[in-house]
C-alpha cells in the first residue's frame, strides 16, 4: 500500500505508527487527530527513530481530515477510552458519534479506501461503519479476534512454558465479556493444546481471555493496553498490505454465514489485499455454537442502541 491513515492518535494509535513504519508496511502513514499539534509530533517523534531502525517510511500528523487524500486503508482508533470498572459497551454512545464524524471525513476525502475499525465496542462500531459508507461489506471490518487469540496464546504459554512460537489458538464471537475462545481448534505445533492443560486449566484461561483487556486496565490504572492492540493491527496490516491471504480472526460483516445476516461479528476470515477475501465457516459443536449466539445476542442489543438501527 501507498498510504495508511490512522485517526486517532491516543495510545493505541501511535503504537500503531511505530510498528507500520518500522515495518514499511506503506510508504506514507499520516496522523489525524483533533487535538492541535498532538499529531505532528508524534510523527516527528517516530520519524526521529528510522536512523534507529533503519526504516524509510514517511510519516505527517495533522488536524486537517483533508490529510486522508489518497488513503488505500484508514484505521480508526479514535475513541473515549473505557476506565476500570466499565465495559466496552458503555462507551457506545460516546464512540459512535465520534467515529461518525471520521466516517464523514472519509466519504469526502477517500471513499475508495478500506476501513479497519479499533475504537471500541468494535463490533458495533465496525457495523456502523459499514452501515454509513456502503459499499462492498469485505473492505469494512475490525480488529479484536486477533488480539484475543493472541491474549489466549500467552496464557497457554505461561502455563506450559512452552514457546509462544508454537501456539496457535481461535477466538470467535464479540470483543468483550461473550467472546468465544476455541480450545479444540488450539494447537502447540499441530498437537491439541488439551494434550498439555488440563479442562480445569484450560476453563481459567478461556475465562482470563475474556477479561484480558480490563486485567491489563485494572493494573495500569491510568491506561488500557495498546502495545498488545498495536501489533494486533499491524499483523492485520501486513497480511493485507503483502496479499499473504493469511486467515485471521476479523470482525466482519456477515451475510449469511453461521447463520447470521446483518450484524459484525468475530469470525476467521482469509484477509488479502482487497481486505476481507472470504469468511471461513467451522463446524462448530453444539457447545460452541451456543457460546457463539450468545456473543450475538449480545451484540444485537448494542446495535439496538445506535441511531438508524
Amino acid at each position: 500500500m501507498q498510504k495508511i491513515t490512522i485517526v486517532g492518535t491516543g495510545r493505541v494509535g501511535e503504537t500503531t505508527a511505530q510498528i507500520l513504519a518500522e515495518e514499511e508496511l506503506c510508504r506514507e502513514v499520516a496522523l489525524l487527530d483533533v487535538r492541535s499539534g498532538v499529531p505532528e509530533g508524534i510523527a516527528l517523534d517516530i520519524f526521529q527513530t528510522a536512523p534507529f531502525f533503519d526504516f524509510d517510511t514517511r510519516l505527517e500528523g495533522s488536524n486537517n481530515p483533508a490529510v486522508l487524500v489518497g488513503s488505500d486503508l484508514v484505521i480508526v482508533t479514535a475513541g473515549l477510552p473505557r476506565k476500570p470498572g466499565m465495559s466496552r459497551s458503555d462507551v457506545l454512545e460516546a464512540n459512535v458519534a465520534i467515529l461518525d464524524g471520521v466516517l464523514d471525513s472519509i466519504q469526502r476525502w477517500c471513499p475508495e479506501a478500506m476501513v479497519l475499525v479499533v475504537s471500541n465496542p468494535v463490533d458495533v462500531l465496525t457495523y456502523r461503519a459499514w452501515q454509513r459508507l456502503g459499499g462492498d461489506r469485505g473492505r469494512v471490518f475490525g480488529q479484536a479476534g486477533v488480539l484475543d487469540a493472541s491474549r489466549m496464546a500467552s496464557f497457554i504459554a505461561e502455563e506450559t512454558g512452552l514457546s509462544t512460537l508454537d501456539i496457535t489458538t481461535l477466538v470467535l464471537g464479540g470483543h468483550g465479556d461473550t467472546m468465544v475462545p476455541l480450545p479444540r481448534f488450539c494447537t502447540v505445533n499441530g498437537i491439541p493444546v488439551r494434550h498439555f492443560i488440563s479442562e480445569e486449566k484450560m476453563d481459567r484461561i478461556i475465562e482470563r481471555t475474556r477479561s484480558g483487556g480490563a486485567e491489563i486496565l485494572a493494573l495500569r490504572k491510568n491506561s488500557s493496553a495498546y502495545d498488545a492492540p498495536g501489533a494486533s493491527v499491524a499483523a492485520m496490516v501486513d497480511a493485507i498490505s503483502n496479499n499473504r491471504r493469511r486467515v485471521m480472526p476479523t470482525v466482519a460483516i456477515l451475510d449469511g454465514e453461521y447463520g447470521e445476516k446483518d450484524i459484525a461479528m468475530g469470525v476467521p476470515c482469509i484477509l488479502a489485499e482487497q481486505g476481507i477475501e472470504s469468511v471461513v465457516e467451522l463446524d462448530l459443536n453444539e457447545e460452541e455454537m451456543a457460546s457463539f449466539r450468545s456473543s450475538v445476542k449480545a451484540i444485537r442489543a448494542d446495535l439496538g442502541r445506535i441511531p438508524g438501527k
